[in-house]
């Protein structure tokens, strides 16, 4: 049986070839996905846990919740106490915290979020064995500093260069001593490092005298478990010690969780992927088993059963599925080293390829298996043909009818997927958006199992079309299309599966984008917003330097946590009452916001109606450190429970500064009296001392960068797509190029009756128009209503999201269907137009 698989395999290469490609392109996409991931996991691994060999012991001071969440006590007695124990052969003390590095056109250097600065700690012989210097040496005046080889680079600075650097205490001008290379305990991909001198370091990031963790190295053949013993006893209270090995396998599992949701959002495109060729595979064994009824009725008429049949078929496609998996394999190595460079940024670190035996197993597993899987319906389907009727007939088709168990199974799911769908969408449940993802795989399956059904009069709605274009080959391609239902509709769900994904995302994306940016032009009235780089922690005097614009109007934002009003848990955000009704749009649906001069508060209304409140009603007020008062509600106003800029509760700033001495202020608001201009960036940023850690943006910059992440989100997104739309051509071109091999006699015959080569080529490609419109046309439209579906789950939290139907984008995938439909029609209209007249016409 093997030897008859692998002749029959070898005398049906060029009609397996489409179904071999495609499997090797879905191997190649799982292949990859696995690949990169581990070798980005590898990498990162590998980058977290560089130079943790060089730490023996790490102490560090715990937060003490009593000193405000400060580190406990570390100081230079404790550093010289553990220098001394058995075994240690130097202490390092260690600080660090953010610190924000300008470049010469005063932007921050890096990507910002990991803008850190350190201590230089030399030992006694001068230098700091985590810093290799390549040039110059490290601070030890207070007016100098080192930096890291790529942010020195980046900023174009050398040895003596002025550097301007902000902490969360300010921004000052140092000279740039020196520049080095340390390894990952210090400094994370795309980040920026910056040393200071130890007392300077101190007074930035901590406290004169104190350090946030030692460091121990160990002399020679000394145990770690020991001498963490010995640690761990001459301890001050509030510190702990882990050694360097637990350091590193901490680091190592932060570092891997960002590469691993990677690895699985390629991993489910890989998925989507095979199940797109799963429906070539499908379609193209049941076009080879139709065309070889008799060759198979023969076999069973001389004495094969029909379980033999059956094996010999199963392992001609174990055969097609092993030989395209080992190729897949090789290509998905290639295209794993692809995507580290597409995805390659400061971000990820360098990485070589490993390629691991679970990657080999699963690869190979999913290529064998999957056309097996996908041949098994069709192969079932032609043994269920008795031998005597399958040798008399010269073809045997199973056109799709109503009343078909596959058309009642296919409305059933369809029914019952849509009414998940709309539950869901129109509930307000925890798990809406499970019951639309169940429904929506429910509605997708019985769509696929009715596209058979639905394909006569779509093509038919298309036809008049066509046919006005070219009467007689629209006509012929029109009526091809629908002769075999369940071919056209098998071709033509693959496509609908990606066009669905593709709509489903634009909506989704453009309804997001859209709420974002009318979020930020409705909410926002002032000029500029005032953040921190990175995120770090601003305090009210963050904004104190505004007081010198006599142009310009602020109120910083300023959050305090830790308060129950009436019993709820809330977070009070105060600001200047005369000056934030110009810088934000509040609107007031009970009271008034003048309120907030007369030492009221005004609360959001999602937030009233959570807990019950309205206007006129006093709260009593309790915050942690055992506080107590009463508070008024003056105003309710409508927000958005996700809005960054408009409070829950806004309150004037003398009501926060009697209950906490320090908030945390989240923005600063901004409007200049001549509106925003290059002027007045140029004076706020300069008033606020020209801060790196600052950033100072424009409404244009903030809706840019809200939408910033949605927008690369799905440009990943929509290129991972592609390859579903890749294979669903695939798909494409086979059926043509079977139906091409089928009709050779029908073709020869219009050619003998006056149709030219062009005329058939066109023919041709209008059936592959048709069956992309088919596609294109059932997933925009189950596309667009999930993308509804999921859309509504979002309204209940995000006031003001809408629906949106980003036309473009539907548009664009439709066209994008349809190119793909025509160039898969290049090649079987070429064959079809090259047809011998003669020889097809005679042909039996």
């Amino acid at each position: 049986m093997f030897r008859t698989a692998l002749r029959n395999v070898f005398a049906h290469k060029a009609r397996l070839l489409m179904t071999a490609f495609a499997v090797m392109l879905g191997v190649t996409f799982i292949t990859g996905s696995l690949v990169y991931g581990d070798s980005l996991n590898q990498a990162a691994t590998a980058k977290a846990t560089d130079g943790y060999e060089r730490i023996a012991v790490n102490v560090s001071a715990d937060a003490d919740p009593a000193n405000g969440g400060r580190p406990g006590d570390l100081d230079a007695r404790t550093v010289t106490a553990l220098a001394k124990l058995p075994g240690v052969a130097a202490a390092a003390g260690r600080v660090d915290g953010f610190a924000a590095v300008a470049g010469r056109d005063g932007k921050p250097l890096g990507n910002g979020k990991d803008a850190l600065g350190g201590n230089f700690a030399p030992a006694a012989d001068g230098k700091d064995p985590a810093y290799r210097f390549t040039e110059g040496s490290g601070p030890t005046a207070n007016d100098t500093i080192a930096l890291d080889e790529a942010t020195a680079a980046q900023g174009n600075y050398r040895t003596g260069d002025t550097v301007r650097v902000g902490t969360n205490n300010g921004a000052a001008s140092y000279r740039l001593s020196g520049i080095f290379r340390t390894d990952g305990t210090k400094l994370p991909d795309g980040g920026s490092l910056t040393l200071f001198a130890g007392a300077t370091a101190q007074k930035l990031f901590l406290q004169p005298g104190h350090y946030a963790n030692i460091e121990l190295t160990a002399t020679p053949g000394t145990d770690v478990t020991q001498l963490l013993g010995r640690v761990e006893s001459v301890l001050p209270k509030g510190t702990s010690a882990v050694t360097g090995a637990q350091l590193a396998q901490l680091k190592a599992s932060l570092a891997t969780s960002t590469t691993n949701t990677m690895s699985q959002i390629l991993v489910g495109f890989a998925a989507v992927a095979l199940f797109v060729a799963t429906f070539l595979i499908s379609n193209t064994f049941t076009m080879l088993i139709a065309r070889r009824t008799r060759e198979l009725a023969l076999m069973r008429a001389v004495g094969a059963t029909r379980k033999q049949v059956r094996r010999i078929l199963l392992t001609e496609s174990l055969l097609v599925g092993a030989i395209a998996s080992v190729a897949g394999l090789a290509v998905g190595t290639g295209v794993a080293a692809l995507l580290q460079t597409l995805f390659a940024s400061a971000d990820t670190p360098a990485a070589p390829l490993v390629l691991t035996p679970t990657t080999v197993i699963v690869s190979m597993l999913v290529g064998t298996l999957l056309p097996m899987v996908a041949a098994w319906l069709p192969i079932r389907r032609a043994m269920a043909i008795p031998p005597v009727a399958a040798l008399s007939a010269a073809e045997h088709t199973a056109p799709a009818r109503p009343g078909s168990l596959r058309t009642g199974l296919g409305t059933a799911l369809v029914l019952t997927g849509t009414a998940a769908v709309v539950y869901g969408a129109l509930t307000t449940g925890k798990d809406a958006r499970t019951v639309i993802g169940l429904g929506a795989a429910l509605a997708l399956t019985g769509t696929i199992g009715l596209i058979p059904l639905l394909s006569r009069p779509v093509v038919t709605l298309f036809q008049p079309l066509l046919t006005r274009l070219a009467p007689v080959h629209g006509d012929l391609a029109a009526r091809n299309t629908v002769r075999d239902p369940r071919r056209t509709g098998a071709t033509a769900a693959a496509l609908a599966i990606a066009v669905t994904l593709a709509s489903g995302l634009s909506v989704l994306g453009a309804s997001a984008t859209q709420y974002l940016d009318r979020a930020t032009t409705h909410a926002l009235s002032a000029d500029y917003v005032v953040k921190s780089v990175g995120g770090q922690r601003m305090t009210p005097t963050t904004a104190a330097p505004l007081k010198k614009l006599a142009d310009a109007t602020y109120s910083p934002l300023n959050q305090s946590t830790g308060y129950r009003l009436g019993g709820s848990e809330s977070v009070l955000t105060g600001v200047d009452p005369a000056t934030i009704g110009k810088l934000l749009r509040y609107d007031v649906v009970e009271g008034s916001l003048g309120s907030l001069a007369k030492g009221q508060i005004a609360v959001a209304d999602f937030k009233a109606e959570e807990a019950g409140w309205h206007v006129g009603q006093t709260l009593p007020l309790e915050r942690q450190n055992d506080q107590h008062g009463s508070v008024t509600i003056g105003a309710i106003y409508q927000a958005d429970e996700q809005s960054e800029l408009t409070p829950s509760i806004t309150a004037p700033d003398s009501l926060v500064t009697r209950y906490d001495s320090a908030p945390s202020t989240a923005a600063v608001l901004v409007a200049t009296d001549g509106g925003p201009s290059r002027a007045a960036l140029a004076g706020v940023t300069h008033a606020l001392g020209d801060n790196p850690t600052l950033s100072v943006l424009d409404q244009t910059e903030i809706r840019a960068q809200d939408s910033r992440g949605i927008g690369g989100q799905l440009n990943v997104f929509y290129a991972l797509l592609s390859m579903a739309l890749v294979i669903a051509s695939l798909g494409i071109a086979n059926t043509l190029a079977m139906s091409v091999l089928e009709r050779r006699k029908e073709l020869g015959t219009l050619r003998a009756l006056g149709l030219d080569q062009a005329g058939v080529t066109r023919m041709i490609r209008l059936e592959a128009l048709l069956l992309g419109a088919l596609g294109a046309s059932i997933g925009t439209v189950m596309g667009v209503f999930l993308g509804w579906a999921l859309g509504r789950t979002l309204q209940e939290n995000v006031v003001g999201y809408e629906l949106v139907l980003p036309w473009g984008r539907l548009a664009l995938s439709v066209l994008i269907a349809l190119a793909g439909a025509l160039l898969a029609s290049l090649w079987p209209a070429r064959r079809a137009a090259r047809v011998d007249i003669p020889a097809a016409t005679a042909a039996q």
